[in-house]
C-alpha cells in the first residue's frame, strides 16, 4: 500500500517471492544525489542490495500513517487493507489476527522483525497482533505474494512483517481519545510513552523502551437500538424474531407429560419485559436486544525494549524484550438450566413457584401437578461474562552485520504465551440450578425473591478457572548473503541460511468447569510439540541493465509431518525508463497446526453452534435451514431441537494431513511521470488437501451430504455434530492488486495528493470434497471457514479498496479516507425465495487534521465513519446481532483526538 508523499518514494522493498521491479522515479534521484545509499534488507529477502535497486508488490505502511487514517489498533489497520478478508476482534478471546486473501488466518505468517512469535496459545496457529506495541513500530510491510521460502513454506497467503524504530533518542508521551457520537459504549482510550538514550553512530549504542495501554468499554445492541437492526428491519428481510418459540427465557417456558408443546405462563400478559419477549406458539423468547454485545470489551499492557550495541563500524548486536498482556470479555445471553446427564430441570409440584401455587405465577389450564420440564434463562445477575487473558512475550538476542565480503545475521528467539480463562460473572453451577428449582428456591418464572438471590451466589462461579493453555517457541537462524560476480546488469548475490525451531503446545480444560453446563466445557488435555529444520538458498542474477532473475529454494523437514522441497522463481524486466513487468512462481506446504493434529478429544460435546437451527431428525420441517420452521417429533423438546443451539464437537483430528499450495504473480508497473505511479499485479493460489472447518450453513442446507457428521446417543437425541478440522479438497483463489499513487500539485497552499489501493477479486472456490464439485464464494459467504478462531464463513468481496487524499503545508496536514467493500450475496439460507437478497455495497469515510501547535507538541483530530453510515443487514443467522459484524464497526460517528509531546 503506496501512500502520498511530497517528494517521490525513496525505495520500495524487495522479496524472494513476488518479482521484483524497478523504481524508475527512485533511480532517477539516487542519480541526482551525491549522498551514499546505503545497502538493506528487505522483508522476503535474504539479500542487501541498495534501497534504489530493486521493488515488490509489497505494502508499505509507515507509522505516521496510522494516525493520518485515525487509526487506533493493529485491527483497524488489519480490516481496511484490501488484501485482507480480516474479522473484527469478537469475544474469542484470541485477540486481533489477520486473514491475508481470505486464505485463513493459519495461512498468513506474521513476524516482528524478519523473526517469528510465539503463536496464541489455544489453536497455535496465528500470532494475536494486539500483543505488538503500536508505539513502537517504525513501519508494516505486507509480502503480499504467497508462500515465502525465506521465512518458511506455511506462508500462503503472504508475511506481516511488523517493524520498530532502529534506535530512539529522547522521548514521546502520547495520549487518545476515541469518542462515540451516540451514547452508551465503544468509546476507546490509549496512553502511550517511549524513552530512549544513546545515538549508535554517535556513541555506538541505543537503548529504549516504549509501553502502550490500550482500553475499549463494551458496545451493547441496545446502545446502537435503531443504528443496528431491530424487530423490524429484521422481519423485513423475512426473519421476524417473534416468530421463534420455546426457547429459554425468564419467565421460563415449559413442558410435561400432559403438554408436549411449549407454553407460558406469563405469555398473555406479555412475558417480563425487558428480560423476554412474546414469540410463536404461546411462549416468550429471550429479548436478544437486551443482552446482544456489538463489540466486546478488552484491555490491553504491551512493551517493548531494544537494546543496540555496535561492536565495530560493521557489525552490531541487538537484544529485544516485548511483553503484551491482553484480556477480553465475552458476554452471551444468560446462563441456561440444562439438564445434567440424564437428570433434566424439573420444576416439581411441591414448589411454590409451580403455577397456581402459593408464589403467585399464574395458573395454566390442563396443568395439573405434572412435574414440569423448564426451559429456564436465569436472568437475575445479566450476560454470562467471560475473561480471557493472554500473555505473550519475546525475548531475542540478534547479530547483524558485514564480515570481509559478506553480510550476516544471526538470532535466538525465546518466545512465549501465555492463555487463561475464567468466568467472570453469570456462570453457574448446572447441578446448583437443578437442585435449587428442586427444593423449590429458585423461581424459573420471574426474578428471585431474596431467598432466591443468596441461593444464585452461592452457587455462582465467579473468578473460576476454566482453561489454561500454553505455546512456546525456540528458534535459532542464521544467514549470510555476498556478491559473487559481476553480470552485465551488476553483481550475482547469493544467500545462504538456516532456521531450527521447536514449538511446543499443551491445552488443559479444567475438570472444575465441567460443573458449568451452560458452558459446555468438558474437561481435557491435549500437549505436543513439534520440531523445524530448514535450510533455504536464494540467487539473484542481473542478467541484463533490464532483466533481472531470482531464485530461491527452501528445504523443510519436520518431525513428524516428514519433509518438503518448496522453490520460488520471480523476474523483472523494464523494457523501457517507464515500464516494468515482473512475475513469480512458489509452492508452499502447510503442516497441521499441533492443536489441530494433536490438540484436546473428546467423545462428548464440548460446544454449542454459534447459530440456532432446526435439528433436521428431531424438528424436521419443509426448509432444514431455516430455523423455527421445523416441528419437533413427539418426545422431543421443542427449545432443544427447534431454532436452538445445538451441541457442536470441537478438538483435533489425529488423521489430518498438510496441505499443499501453488501459486504466482504477474505484473506490470508504471511511472510515466515523477508524481505517478501506478500497478496492476495478478495473483493466484491452488491449494489441495486443504484443512479447514465448516461453516455451520453447510451441514444444514446440504444434510443428506453430511448427515455421517450428525452423531447420535442410542435413544437418537443428538450427541454432537462433528466440527473438527478435516483435509477438504482444494481452494482456488485469484485476483488482480491494482495500486497508483499521484502528487496532484505542490504549490503555495501546499502539496496535495492521492493514492488508491484495491483488490479486484476475479476467483475464489471451494471444493469441499477431494474430486467434488467446485462453488465459487466471490461476493457471496464461503464454503469452508474463516480459520480456528471463529464459526463465520468467509467473506470474499469482489472489489475492495483504500482510497487516500492528503494535504500537507507546513505544520498542518489532512487526510480524507475512503474504505469501501463491493455488494455481497447474502446467505439466503434462512428465508425463503421472495426473500433473497444482496447486501448493498458498504463505504465509510474518515478524516483526520494535525497540527504541530509548537516544536514538541502535534494534536490530530478527526471523525470515523463520517457520515454516520450504520452497518449493513444479513440474514445470515450466525449474526445474532441482524448486522455483518465481520466486517463493519458498529459504532457510527466517531471523534479522536490524538496528543503528542516529545522530549529529549
Amino acid at each position: 500500500m503506496k501512500y502520498p508523499r511530497s517528494t517521490p518514494p525513496r525505495h520500495f522493498v524487495m522479496s524472494s517471492i513476488a518479482l521484483a521491479v524497478l523504481s524508475l522515479a527512485q533511480q532517477a534521484q539516487a542519480q541526482q544525489t551525491d549522498a551514499p545509499v546505503q545497502r538493506v534488507e528487505v522483508t522476503g529477502s535474504s539479500i542487501k542490495r541498495l534501497a534504489a535497486e530493486e521493488a515488490l508488490p509489497v505494502t508499505t505502511i509507515k507509522a505516521e500513517e496510522l494516525v493520518k487514517q485515525g487509526m487506533t489498533t493493529l485491527a483497524d489497520v488489519m480490516m481496511a487493507l484490501p488484501q485482507s478478508a480480516s474479522l473484527q476482534p469478537s469475544n474469542a478471546g484470541s485477540g486481533t489476527n489477520i486473514n491475508l486473501r481470505g486464505l485463513g488466518v493459519n495461512r498468513t505468517l506474521v513476524l516482528l522483525n524478519g523473526r517469528r512469535l510465539a503463536n496464541e496459545a489455544i489453536a497455535d496457529g496465528y500470532a494475536n497482533l494486539d500483543v505488538i506495541p503500536i508505539s513502537a513500530l517504525q513501519r508494516v510491510e505486507i509480502l503480499r505474494d504467497g508462500a515465502s521460502s525465506i521465512y518458511g513454506s506455511d506462508a500462503i497467503g503472504g508475511v506481516v512483517n511488523f517493524i520498530t524504530k532502529r534506535e530512539v533518542e529522547g522521548g514521546n508521551v502520547t495520549v487518545q481519545l476515541v469518542q462515540p457520537q451516540r451514547h452508551g459504549g465503544g468509546d476507546e482510550q490509549r496512553i502511550q510513552a517511549t524513552f530512549g538514550k544513546g545515538n549508535l553512530e554517535r556513541d555506538g549504542w541505543n537503548v529504549y523502551g516504549t509501553i502502550d495501554f490500550h482500553q475499549r468499554s463494551r458496545l451493547a445492541l441496545s446502545d446502537r437500538t435503531g443504528f443496528v437492526p431491530d424487530d423490524a428491519a429484521m422481519a423485513a428481510i423475512g426473519l421476524p424474531r417473534t416468530t421463534a418459540s420455546g426457547g429459554y427465557a425468564t419467565p421460563a417456558n415449559f413442558t410435561s407429560s400432559a403438554n408436549k408443546s411449549a407454553a407460558n405462563p406469563y405469555y398473555a400478559s406479555g412475558c417480563l419485559n425487558p428480560y423476554s419477549i412474546q414469540g410463536g406458539k404461546n411462549t416468550c423468547i429471550l429479548n436478544d436486544a437486551n443482552y446482544g454485545t456489538a463489540l466486546h470489551p478488552n484491555k490491553q499492557l504491551t512493551m517493548y525494549a531494544k537494546a543496540t550495541k555496535k561492536i565495530d563500524a560493521d557489525n552490531t548486536v541487538t537484544v529485544e524484550y516485548t511483553r503484551g498482556d491482553e484480556s477480553i470479555f465475552g458476554y452471551k445471553n444468560p446462563t441456561q438450566a440444562l439438564a445434567v446427564g440424564s437428570r433434566a430441570a424439573i420444576l416439581p409440584s411441591t414448589s411454590k413457584w409451580y403455577p397456581g401455587k402459593s408464589g403467585g405465577v399464574p395458573a395454566v389450564a390442563g396443568i395439573t401437578n405434572q412435574p414440569l420440564t423448564v426451559s429456564w434463562a436465569v436472568a437475575d445477575f445479566g450476560p454470562a461474562v467471560t475473561r480471557d487473558n493472554q500473555i505473550n512475550q519475546r525475548l531475542l538476542l540478534s547479530a547483524d552485520g558485514h564480515l570481509g565480503n559478506w553480510d550476516y545475521k544471526a538470532g535466538m528467539t525465546y518466545g512465549l504465551s501465555l492463555r487463561k480463562g475464567y468466568y467472570k460473572s453469570g456462570y453457574f453451577s448446572g447441578t446448583g440450578l437443578l437442585d435449587g428449582l428442586a427444593n423449590g428456591t429458585l423461581n424459573p418464572f420471574g426474578l428471585q425473591d431474596q431467598a432466591g438471590r443468596d441461593y444464585l451466589e452461592s452457587i455462582a462461579a465467579d473468578g473460576m478457572q476454566n482453561r489454561s493453555s500454553k505455546s512456546a517457541y525456540y528458534g535459532f537462524d542464521g544467514t549470510v548473503s555476498r556478491s559473487l560476480m559481476a553480470l552485465p546488469g551488476g553483481d550475482l548475490a547469493f544467500a545462504l541460511g538456516a532456521d531450527l525451531h521447536r514449538d511446543t503446545n499443551e491445552d488443559t480444560k479444567l475438570a472444575q468447569a465441567a460443573d458449568i453446563t451452560y458452558a459446555k466445557s468438558v474437561p481435557a488435555h491435549g500437549e505436543s510439540a513439534r520440531n523445524v529444520a530448514g535450510i533455504y538458498t536464494e540467487i539473484d542474477a542481473p542478467v541484463t541493465k533490464t532483466l533481472d532473475l531470482n531464485a530461491a529454494l527452501r528445504v523443510d523437514k519436520y518431525s513428524d509431518v516428514g519433509s518438503t522441497v518448496t522453490p520460488k522463481i520471480s523476474f523483472r524486466w523494464q523494457p523501457v525508463k517507464s515500464v516494468m513487468f515482473r512475475g513469480s512462481f512458489n509452492t508452499g506446504f502447510r503442516a497441521p497446526t499441533l492443536f489441530d493434529r494433536y490438540g484436546y478429544r473428546t467423545t462428548v460435546a464440548n460446544t454449542t453452534t454459534a447459530g440456532r437451527w432446526d435439528d433436521p431428525v428431531l424438528c424436521p420441517g419443509p426448509t432444514p435451514a431455516i430455523p423455527g420452521s421445523g416441528t419437533a417429533v413427539a418426545g422431543a423438546n421443542a427449545a432443544d431441537v427447534c431454532n436452538a443451539k445445538l451441541n457442536k464437537l470441537t478438538g483435533s483430528n489425529n488423521t489430518l494431513q498438510p496441505e499443499r499450495s501453488k501459486g504466482g504473480t504477474l505484473g506490470v508497473v508504471f511511472e510515466p511521470a515523477r508524481n505517478f505511479t501506478a500497478s496492476l499485479d495478478y495473483w493466484q493460489v491452488n491449494m489441495k488437501d486443504m484443512l479447514a472447518n465448516l461453516p455451520e450453513n453447510v451441514y444444514f442446507t446440504n444434510y443428506a451430504d453430511y448427515k455421517n457428521l450428525f452423531v447420535r446417543n442410542a435413544d437418537g437425541s443428538l450427541a454432537y455434530i462433528n466440527n473438527t478440522t478435516m483435509n477438504l479438497g482444494g481452494q482456488i483463489a485469484g485476483g488482480v492488486d491494482v495500486s497508483a499513487n499521484w502528487e496532484i500539485a505542490r504549490n503555495s497552499y501546499g502539496t496535495f495528493g492521492a493514492a488508491i489501493d484495491g483488490t479486484y477479486l476475479t476467483r475464489f472456490d471451494n471444493q469441499l470434497v477431494p474430486g467434488g464439485p467446485w462453488m465459487s464464494n466471490v461476493g457471496q459467504f464461503g464454503w469452508a471457514s474463516n480459520g480456528t478462531t471463529s464459526s463465520f464463513p468467509i467473506i470474499t468481496f469482489k472489489w475492495k479498496h483504500n482510497l487516500r487524499l492528503s494535504w500537507q503545508s507546513g505544520d498542518y496536514a489532512a487526510q480524507l479516507t475512503n474504505n469501501f467493500n463491493s455488494k455481497y450475496r447474502d446467505a439466503n439460507t434462512a428465508v425463503t425465495s421472495q426473500y433473497y437478497r444482496d447486501i448493498p455495497s458498504f463505504s465509510t469515510w474518515n478524516l483526520t487534521g494535525s497540527i504541530r501547535v509548537q516544536k514538541q507538541v502535534r494534536i490530530t483530530a478527526g471523525v470515523t465513519n463520517l457520515f454516520d453510515k450504520a452497518p449493513p443487514i444479513t440474514n445470515n443467522t450466525i449474526y445474532s446481532s441482524g448486522y455483518l459484524s465481520s466486517v463493519s464497526n458498529p459504532v457510527g460517528r466517531s471523534w479522536n483526538l490524538r496528543v503528542s509531546y516529545d522530549f529529549e
